[in-house]
């Protein structure tokens, strides 16, 4: 590994703890001419499933990139930085649309950002089954 590297089944707790603060994330999709895509979302991360999770519109652009990856996923990857402290999670995201699944990604997005995320019908969440770490809390 590098010294920038994490181990998915047991990052250290500084990096950990960074992923549970405040932090505005940015998520990077490829367009179908394979450029890539950057936008601001909020992410969680569950250490315990190495799922990340971005509750977004199903209409979005994002939803679109993933969707057109087929049914084995898109690779993707979020990152969050502040001054030194920076992480980056890589993996393989699918878009789901289960009320349950909805609804599970909007109570962890609420209990990371404190606020309960405005009602959206059309809110779909896109999960990250993270394969690769790296950064530093």
């Amino acid at each position: 590994m590098s010294r920038h590297s994490q181990d998915p089944a047991a990052p250290d707790e500084p990096y950990l703890a960074f992923w549970r603060e405040r932090h505005l994330c940015t998520l990077t999709t490829l367009r179908p001419d394979g450029s890539p895509h950057v936008v601001p979302v909020g992410v969680t991360y569950d250490p315990a499933t190495r799922l990340a999770r971005v509750i977004t519109n199903r209409t979005s652009a994002k939803v679109a990139h993933v969707l057109a990856a087929g049914p084995e996923g898109a690779r993707v990857a979020v990152c969050q930085v502040d001054g030194r402290r920076w992480a980056t999670l890589e993996g393989r995201a699918l878009v789901h649309t289960e009320p349950e699944r909805v609804r599970e990604a909007e109570r962890r997005y609420a209990d990371r950002y404190q606020r309960r995320p405005a009602e959206n019908p059309a809110r779909v969440v896109i999960e990250i089954a993270v394969e690769r770490m790296l950064g530093h809390g």
